[in-house]
C-alpha cells in the first residue's frame, strides 16, 4: 500500500463525515433567498450587502457565502472594497425559485423533513419500519396521505416533484415506445408534471392523474397544466378504490414506498383493469445485481426505510412482481440517469 493511498483512506473519511454539513450550507442558502437576490441583482454584491437585503448577521453571512464558494456554488471576485460574490451556472439553474428547472422546493423538502427523519436512522434499522413517530411525535398513519404533515408540506413535496419531472422525466417516458398506448392513467401523479413530458411526447394520448382527493384539489387550485383537455384528474385511493380500464397505467415512484405485499395487491389490481395488450410503466431508481449500487439508490432505500414501508429493488426483483401479477414481455431500460424504466405488458 502506497503512502498516498494511506493519506487518500482520511481524506474519503473526512468528506464522508462532513456530508450533513455540506448539505445544511446548501439548504441554509436557498433557505435565505442568498441564490434568488444573486440573480436578481444581476450581478456581485458584497458579504455586507447581502447580509443587510436578507436579514442576517455580517459574519454569519460571509462565513455561509464563503462556504458556498468552496462547494462551487458561487463564484468571489475580490476587489479593493472587498469580496464580492456571484452566482454559478449551476445555482442560477437549479437554486433560484423562478428557475423552469429549480430544484428549490425538493431541497427544502430535504430540509425540513427527511433530515429530520434520519436523525433517527439508527432507530430504523434496530425496528425495520418507519421513524415519523419519533421525528414528528405522530405514526405515518396520522399524516395526511401517509407522506405530509400540513397542505404546505404536501404543496412543496408536489413543488419539488414537478420541478423533478421537468429534468428526469422525459428521460423515462422516452425510454419505451409508448406511442400505442393513447389511453393513460398516472397513478399518483401528484401535480401533472410527468403528465406533462408524457403528452409533449405523445400527441395522440391523454393521461388521468389518479390521486388522493385533496392531491387533486390542490394540484387544480394551484398548478397550471397546459392542454388541460389532454390531462385529467380523477380523485381517489388506488388501494381502495376501483381503478378504471386503460391502455397504459404509470407507476413512478410509487412502489418503492411500499413492502412486496402492497406492491403485489396493486400490481394484481391494475392487471385486472388494464385492456389487453396494454401495460404498466414503472418508473424507479434501480439497485444494481451484485448490491455495488448506485449509491443514490441505496441512499433512496434508507429513506424508506426512515419514512416509508418500502424499499428500492433490483431489475430481477421488479420482474418477479410483475410477473406474479400476470404481467408479460418485461423490459428493462436503464437511463443512466437518476430514474430508470421498466415495461410490462398485458
Amino acid at each position: 500500500m502506497s503512502s498516498t493511498q494511506d493519506l487518500d483512506y482520511p481524506r474519503i473519511l473526512f468528506q464522508y463525515n462532513n456530508g450533513f454539513l455540506v448539505s445544511n450550507i446548501m439548504f441554509t442558502a436557498c433557505e435565505l433567498g442568498v441564490f434568488g437576490l444573486l440573480l436578481a441583482s444581476e450581478g456581485s454584491l458584497s458579504s455586507d450587502a447581502i447580509a443587510e437585503r436578507l436579514g442576517t448577521s455580517v459574519s454569519g453571512m460571509e462565513r455561509l457565502l464563503d462556504a458556498c464558494v468552496g462547494l462551487k456554488l458561487l463564484e468571489v471576485e475580490m476587489k479593493s472594497e472587498g469580496a464580492f460574490y456571484r452566482n454559478t451556472e449551476l445555482s442560477n439553474l437549479y437554486l433560484t425559485k423562478s428557475s423552469p428547472k429549480s430544484q428549490y422546493h425538493n431541497l427544502m423538502y430535504y430540509s425540513k423533513t427527511v433530515y429530520l427523519c434520519w436523525h433517527y436512522l439508527t432507530d430504523a434499522v434496530r425496528d425495520g419500519k418507519n421513524q415519523y413517530e419519533r421525528a414528528f411525535g405522530m405514526s405515518s398513519e396520522d399524516i395526511f396521505g401517509a407522506l405530509y404533515r400540513s397542505e404546505e408540506e404536501m404543496i412543496q413535496f408536489m413543488d419539488s416533484l414537478n420541478a423533478f419531472w421537468s429534468i428526469c422525466g422525459r428521460d423515462v417516458i422516452a425510454a419505451f415506445d409508448l406511442s400505442p398506448f393513447t389511453v393513460i392513467y398516472d397513478l399518483g401523479g401528484c401535480a401533472g408534471g410527468l403528465a406533462q413530458e408524457c403528452i409533449s411526447l405523445y400527441p395522440k394520448s391523454t393521461v388521468t392523474i389518479y390521486d388522493l382527493p385533496k392531491v387533486v384539489q390542490v394540484a387544480k387550485e394551484r398548478f397550471v397544466l397546459p392542454e388541460e383537455h389532454r390531462i385529467t384528474f380523477h380523485e381517489g385511493d388506488f388501494f381502495k378504490d376501483p381503478i378504471p380500464e386503460a391502455d397504459l397505467y404509470i407507476l413512478a415512484r410509487i412502489l418503492h414506498d411500499w413492502a412486496d405485499d402492497k406492491c403485489m395487491q396493486l400490481l394484481t389490481k391494475i392487471y385486472k383493469a388494464c385492456k389487453p395488450g396494454g401495460g404498466v410503466l414503472l418508473v424507479e431508481t434501480l439497485l444494481n445485481e451484485d448490491k455495488t449500487g448506485p449509491l443514490e439508490a441505496q441512499l433512496f432505500s434508507l429513506i424508506m426505510l426512515v419514512q416509508a414501508e418500502g424499499k428500492e429493488r433490483m431489475p430481477t426483483e421488479y420482474s418477479k412482481l410483475l410477473a406474479a401479477a400476470g404481467f408479460r414481455e418485461i423490459q428493462v431500460k436503464k437511463t443512466g440517469k437518476l430514474y430508470d424504466a421498466i415495461l410490462g405488458r398485458k
